[in-house]
């Protein structure tokens, strides 16, 4: 190949839609974009006016996927400009619910996304049903493993999707601890296919470097999705609510989404679970450490394609994590802590399932909201994600154009983005005569 336009119209197994484009002159790339093609449908624009009590079940709504994620990123922010203060059954439990998420979505991706790369194949449904090999059994693996990741939210939250129970300072129902027998044994039971997993996405051997940084939640006492400081390669560490300070918003052209760098020494970096296993390995459920050991001198690792393995691996911690909580929680009934209504300022940052999530809410003394803002892992990851992709069609252009274009598509897959999450922010300046 020396001169011409590789397009790849639509990536395949990703959530929502994206597309590349690369310009090659002279056996050189002179041009690459990575392009988020999903509409924007402003959310954040829409809380606007709406008493807070009701903005984070709405802005639950951003994804379909991980809404969990959004649903607790928003009660978080509400719940500090409001200065409530969490009850430790309330925390637990949203913790619980948290590893239901990770366990449901991080198995969608492995399985329904990235296996049948590990495979192969072009899709799961090219596994023969009758056919007892590998992929057969790790097919049946990951129905069983995202269905307990969905009855766990389900039991805790009363749904994996637009979770009804939480509510700003609690849940408006606790969950029934009579259910929590029959988890315990499926989580129990689970163990040996999520590790069969583990193993599995370690035998991958697909590399790309990247010379990014890592950024990502760390507490210092334990693995953690909700609390924690925003630390980076260089062991800084960022209170939440400054995170947004040394955020840079970029303006991507081609892009439906804003894109972000780090406003000091590193320009991009790269959030999501493989920046967690770098950082946070240490912190692991003991349990999960012990089970893992043999992986996880890999880690810290810039390879991207370890972001498969990380959240194979932080399938297991969920895994180990909600049998904790479980065994020793005694639920008694509580109702949500509530103060009266005062104005202010609380950010929201938990780790979604592709990275760092950010929520601010401003509310004014009357509970409503008067501005909002959302960062999501995807649109942070898209400038990494398209240099990337130049540095693999750089080093790459002597391959077939079909392998060019698979091989594109896995590291796009590796960091499992989001395109509906990286869609919904906009800040419209009203002009009026």
């Amino acid at each position: 190949m020396h001169s011409g336009n590789i397009t790849i119209e639509n990536i395949t197994k990703i959530e929502g839609t994206a597309g590349v484009e690369v310009t090659v002159e002279n056996d050189k790339v002179t041009n690459l974009k990575f392009i988020i093609k999903d509409y924007r449908r402003f959310y954040t624009e829409a809380v606007l006016g709406k008493p807070y009590v009701a903005s984070p079940s709405f802005l639950s709504r951003i994804c379909g996927t991980c809404s969990v994620a959004h649903l607790f990123a928003s009660l978080e922010a509400i719940e500090k400009s409001q200065d409530i203060v969490l009850t430790e059954q309330t925390r637990l439990l949203r913790r619980v619910a948290y590893d239901g998420l990770m366990i449901r979505d991080h198995a969608l991706h492995l399985y329904f996304f990235v296996l049948p790369d590990v495979l192969g194949i072009d899709s799961i449904l090219d596994i023969p049903d009758d056919h007892d090999d590998s992929g057969h059994i790790l097919l049946h693996d990951s129905f069983d493993i995202k269905k307990l990741g969905t009855d766990i939210s389900d039991v805790i939250i009363g749904a994996a999707i637009h979770a009804p129970y939480p509510t700003v300072g609690g849940f408006l129902k606790t969950p029934d601890p009579a259910k929590f027998p029959a988890l315990i044994e499926r989580l129990e039971k689970i163990r040996p296919q999520v590790l069969r997993g583990i193993k599995t996405f370690f035998d991958y051997k697909q590399e790309l470097f990247s010379d990014a940084d890592f950024l990502c939640l760390r507490n210092g006492k334990s693995f953690d999705f909700i609390e924690g400081e925003i630390t980076n390669s260089d062991g800084k560490a960022i209170t939440e609510s400054n995170f947004h300070d040394f955020l840079k918003s970029v303006v991507v052209p081609y892009s439906q989404s804003e894109g972000y760098v780090f406003s000091d020494q590193h320009d991009n970096y790269l959030v999501g679970a493989l920046a967690r296993l770098n950082f946070n390995k240490d912190l692991l459920n003991p349990r999960t450490k012990a089970d893992v050991e043999q992986y996880l001198s890999i880690f810290p690792s810039k390879n991207v394609h370890h972001n498969n393995l990380a959240q194979a691996i932080e399938i297991l911690q969920c895994v180990d994590d909600a049998l904790d909580v479980l065994k020793t929680i005694k639920i008694v009934d509580e109702k949500p802590v509530k103060t009266p209504k005062k104005a202010g300022v609380g950010v929201g940052v938990v780790e979604a399932p592709r990275g760092t999530l950010y929520h601010m809410a401003r509310v004014n003394d009357k509970g409503m909201i008067e501005d909002y803002d959302v960062i999501v892992p995807t649109s942070q990851n898209q400038i990494n994600i398209e240099k990337d992709l130049r540095k693999y069609f750089g080093a790459n252009l002597d391959k077939p154009e079909n392998v060019l274009r698979v091989e594109a598509e896995k590291i796009i897959r590796a960091y499992d983005p989001c395109m509906s999450c990286a869609t919904n922010f906009l800040k419209i300046d009203w002009i009026r005569k």
